[in-house]
């Protein structure tokens, strides 16, 4: 392997820097340090490839210093190698203030919505992860799923989605690992998005819910507003939310430049008592054009060489993709949320969520069921048990947005997610 002079001055840097950051708990409906100070992400979506971006030293290191200039603090990276080294790129991020968000799933190991099954493989799968990555203080969550559910048929799969929060909880808590949140990443369906964040939360069972709930949302297309875009709506939905609530993916660019306008209502008085930040899709510039950053004009996307795949070089130094980059930095730079210390914070304001009734447009899980055993496959029916919390309730299937503005924030996703995954596969 090639020792340059970058990799041993990071080489040198893991192991004599302190560590910079603190680590990050849930309490109530927010994130935490240990010191008390609320956290509050302004993060990125950062995967470069299919394979793991935290194990290349030099890349992290000209990545990191970019993302400072524009006020990052958070990452969410959404496929890792357990068995690799992350520590000299886990340095870098903790040096410069930067927390980490890993999913656990991989491309094999993942729920399936219309088939779903939870099995020892899955469950040894998903420990390895929290296994590599649990030393680190800037890891600041885990996913256990992400989109999993993106259709109005697919609900079936949400105990599956719980049964994978409450055995990673368990082997988080069996090992003695610090309380890292685990939680799930939710694509913004109207029918189905009141249903998912209750049911994931109701049953009064700590060790089964997630302990936040992410949504992948791309309903405000600059120009917008909090009202137009459905904001308002959401808002409405996430009002004292049980656990931390917030965008796991945002930013839609139809038509573009995106303004990044949505980070205004996301931070500001209306939202910010009740989210915990944004993750902006994406940090690299690929065909679905999200990127904010491109390490290199595009290519023909059946152009081989290294670092190439998709019509895109996926490494190098990053060029900023403009005027998407200033756009963000500006905003970022007007908004610096300080939050509430957990010395004034009470969490039980927070409400209790009844698990929901199933309903004729999509919702298909009635109240609060037992969940799958390891090695379950689904058979077509659950089990009602008692909730500790009450009995179901109707949720309301009201959309926070106009139907043809969540149509096209949910296609551009959707599209930009595809394309993604379809350069690796």
């Amino acid at each position: 392997m090639k020792f340059s002079w970058l990799s041993a001055a990071v080489w040198l840097g893991a192991v004599t820097t302190v560590e910079a950051v603190e680590a990050i708990t849930a309490v109530g409906n927010k994130f935490f340090t240990t010191s008390g100070k609320q956290f509050i992400a302004k993060g990125l979506a950062y995967q470069l490839t299919e394979d793991d971006p935290l194990i290349d030293a030099e890349q992290c290191s000209r990545d990191v210093q970019l993302m400072k200039t524009l006020g990052t603090n958070s990452l969410r990276v959404y496929h890792v190698d357990p068995t690799a080294d992350h520590d000299q790129c886990m340095s870098l991020f903790d040096e410069a203030g930067i927390y980490l968000m890993i999913d656990l799933d991989t491309f094999d190991t993942y729920i399936l919505p219309n088939d779903p099954w939870w099995n020892q493989t899955q469950v040894d799968r998903y420990a390895e992860v929290m296994d590599a990555f649990i030393k680190y203080d800037n890891v600041l969550a885990f996913f256990v799923g992400n989109e999993i559910i993106a259709r109005s048929n697919q609900s079936q799969a949400a105990p599956y989605i719980k049964a994978a929060s409450r055995d990673m909880k368990a082997h988080r808590d069996r090992k003695g690992y610090r309380k890292v949140p685990i939680g799930y990443s939710a694509a913004d369906i109207a029918e189905l998005r009141p249903m998912l964040q209750d049911y994931l939360t109701c049953g009064g069972n700590a060790s089964e819910n997630i302990d936040f709930f992410a949504l992948n949302s791309y309903s405000w297309c600059d120009p917008s507003t909090y009202q137009t875009s459905g904001y308002n709506g959401l808002q409405r939905q996430a009002k004292d939310f049980p656990v931390p609530i917030l965008f796991s993916e945002t930013g839609c660019n139809v038509p573009g430049p995106r303004l990044f306008d949505d980070q205004d209502a996301i931070f500001g008085p209306e939202m910010i008592n009740d989210w915990s930040g944004s993750i902006v899709y994406e940090w690299i510039e690929e065909a679905n054009h999200y990127g904010l950053i491109s390490y290199g004009p595009p290519v023909e996307m059946t152009a081989t060489g290294h670092n190439i795949k998709g019509g895109f070089t996926r490494a190098g130094t990053p060029t900023p993709v403009l005027p998407d980059f200033t756009n963000l930095k500006n905003k970022w730079a007007t908004i610096t949320p300080t939050g509430i210390a957990s010395s004034d914070y009470d969490p039980k304001h927070v409400s209790t969520r009844a698990c929901p009734t199933s309903t004729s447009d999509g919702w298909l899980v009635n109240g609060n069921v037992a969940l799958p055993t390891v090695g379950e496959t689904f058979s077509g029916t659950y089990s009602t048990i008692p909730s500790a919390t009450g009995s179901p309730s109707p949720s309301s299937t009201e959309n926070p947005a106009s139907p043809n503005k969540e149509i096209a924030g949910m296609s551009a996703g959707l599209v930009g997610v595809m394309l993604f995954f379809t350069f690796w596969l």
